[in-house]
């Protein structure tokens, strides 16, 4: 390949270079327009696409009226924010719960009722609750239910009748506008090397496309037809893949290896949350696990740029707190069963405030307000309860006064805020040079390959939104800001529908962090918000950002209810049929 690169090396060098330049200018004009047309297409298909509420059984009134239990896990109750919302005096705002398990079982729980709950005449007294099967009475403040769950057969029409991805933009659409999108960014990246080019440039692209196709025809295999998820993160990889090779291309290897060990661990956490019973007993030997890496971050870490926040090991570098991030979202989502119980609640926040205790002590306080952001929206999610959030932002905000009072490398970051201009010599040296190099970008950048902001350290990393701007253009920074939106918003409409409230909260933390570390990011380049040197969520270079970016993707994707798009959702067998679709 070497001796191959280098033939084609000598007929190019005789080449005239304003075809160079043509060539240069009319990829700068083609890219930004690719990458509009792919984030509007992932867009289109994933929000234009319905995710129909499902039904599991219901309860049935005395007057023979029907109330649809329409999630895996419900709560009955007066208040109108309730699962199954009744209307009576007599019963508790949130009066009782009615869960269904893997195996289709379904078990009855008072959840602090005023009356209890009564189920075939006995009162309800176990903590566990009390299994229940068809025709059972209910009795809830005096009001009787009689429950029927759906059977296999009525289970297995309506997961038919779901929306099935790609009715109004094809998968592979998106895929071929992906692959040219990277093919193109590889040609003007070979361009702008020059005599410097060398086999691994084009070597790791052409892998980096042979990977995105792999992975989706390995979900076709498994019959799972939605793949807008897994397009937007390989459109921002590859994005990251240019900024590699332009940065640091003796590493672009060692990146594409990284971006293969992602995927994987995107398969392995979505495999694993198949299973929600495996998933309630991993949680507590997964949320020991984060904090035992956070541990050895704490005692062997090695400090660089003011932080402590790497451990080497056989030479080979890497984050533990990007992990821990993959730990903290797989333990903090809960259940049902176990949202309503104070204990668990309590379990949670003390588990997130040594997660912030430990990365302060590491000197992260950028990953510790990542970790704080998500853990508001998981408190949030769990409980409902703003005292409890007011709370915690009251003690953050007390935390954060005194971090700026001893800390002063992050008062120095705090008076350079909104005056960078006047800092640019000093503190403020890595954001004007930022953004000088994305006004020199423009709307379409001045080509992959050919930007100064290389120069600047951690140009690829913590200021990485001003390099693509620069080289790329506004345009595609544009777009790598939408598909990280566009991920969050669809967890969030995903939120009525999800089957289990495991996987609506895991979906919305996982975007939480995607979306807060993008904003910081972005946000901490130009200057509106204090630097806080965050990675770009698949854009920076790293191995331990892409990676854990790759294990957070799992939880968004688990989130889809659309007919065989998620590899988290089984279809029902249905009565009679040994097919499983």
């Amino acid at each position: 390949m070497t001796e191959l690169l280098s033939r084609i090396g000598d007929s190019l060098s005789g080449i005239d270079d304003s075809v160079f330049s043509y060539a240069t200018m009319i990829i700068r004009l083609l890219l930004p327009a690719l990458a509009i047309i792919i984030i509007i297409q992932c867009v289109r298909s994933l929000m234009q696409d319905k995710s129909e509420i499902e039904y599991w059984g219901y309860l049935s009134l005395p007057n023979g009226s029907r109330i649809y239990l329409n999630h895996w896990e419900n709560i009955i109750g007066r208040s109108k924010s309730s699962d199954v919302y009744m209307e009576y005096p007599t019963l508790s705002r949130s009066h009782a719960a009615v869960i269904r398990d893997e195996s289709g079982n379904w078990r009855a729980y008072d959840v602090d009722s005023k009356t209890g709950v009564i189920v075939n005449g006995s009162a309800l007294k176990e903590d566990n609750g009390v299994e229940i099967k068809t025709g059972d009475v209910i009795q809830l403040g005096g009001v009787e239910l009689v429950f029927f769950p759906a059977d296999k057969q009525s289970e297995h029409v309506q997961a038919e009748a779901r929306t099935r991805p790609g009715r109004f933009i094809k998968q592979r659409t998106m895929l071929i506008f992906v692959t040219e999108f990277q093919l193109l960014l590889a040609v003007q990246l070979c361009i702008s090397k020059g005599d410097a080019l060398t086999a691994a440039l084009p070597l790791c692209f052409l892998t980096l496309i042979g990977l995105m196709w792999a992975c989706y025809l390995f979900t076709r295999a498994l019959n799972r037809v939605a793949f807008e998820i897994e397009t937007a993160a390989f459109f921002l990889c590859s994005i990251g893949m240019g900024i590699t090779a332009a940065s640091a291309p003796s590493e672009i290897v060692k990146q594409t290896a990284l971006l293969a060990g992602g995927v994987c661990l995107f398969f392995v956490i979505g495999w694993f949350l198949r299973d929600l019973d495996r998933v309630k007993k991993a949680r507590l030997p997964i949320a020991a696990a984060g904090l035992l890496l956070l541990g050895a971050n704490i005692l062997f870490g090695k400090e660089i740029n003011g932080a402590k926040n790497w451990i080497v090991i056989a030479g080979i570098s890497f984050q533990p707190s990007e992990f821990v991030k993959l730990a903290f979202v797989f333990a903090g989502a809960a259940t049902l069963d176990k949202l309503f119980t104070r204990r668990s609640l309590m379990t949670f926040i003390g588990f997130s405030g040594a997660c912030v205790i430990g990365l302060a002590l590491i000197n992260d306080f950028g990953m510790a307000l990542v970790f704080f952001i998500a853990y508001l929206m998981i408190a949030f999610l769990r409980s409902g309860d703003f005292a409890t959030i007011f709370l915690s932002i009251g003690g953050a905000g007390f935390a954060g006064f005194l971090a700026i009072r001893i800390k002063s490398h992050i008062a120095g970051r705090f008076a350079t805020w909104g005056r960078a201009w006047e800092h640019a010599g000093a503190s403020g040296y890595q954001q004007t040079r930022a953004m000088a190099a994305i006004a020199e970008g423009g709307l379409f950048g001045i080509g992959a390959g050919r930007g100064w902001l290389i120069r600047v350290f951690a140009a690829d990393t913590d200021i990485v939104f001003g390099m693509v701007c620069q080289e790329l253009g506004l345009i595609v920074g544009i777009a790598v800001v939408g598909a990280i939106l566009m991920l969050a918003v669809f967890s969030a409409r995903s939120a009525e529908a999800s089957r289990s409230s495991y996987y609506l909260i895991g979906a919305c933390a996982a975007s939480t962090i995607l979306v807060s570390q993008m904003l910081l990011n972005v946000m901490g380049t130009v200057d509106i918000l204090p630097f806080t040197g965050m990675t770009f969520p698949f854009i920076s270079k790293g191995g331990s950002s892409l990676i854990s970016s790759w294990g957070l993707l799992a939880y968004i994707k688990a989130a889809d209810t659309r007919q065989n798009a998620s590899f988290v959702v089984k279809t029902p067998r249905a009565q009679g049929s040994g097919v499983r679709g």
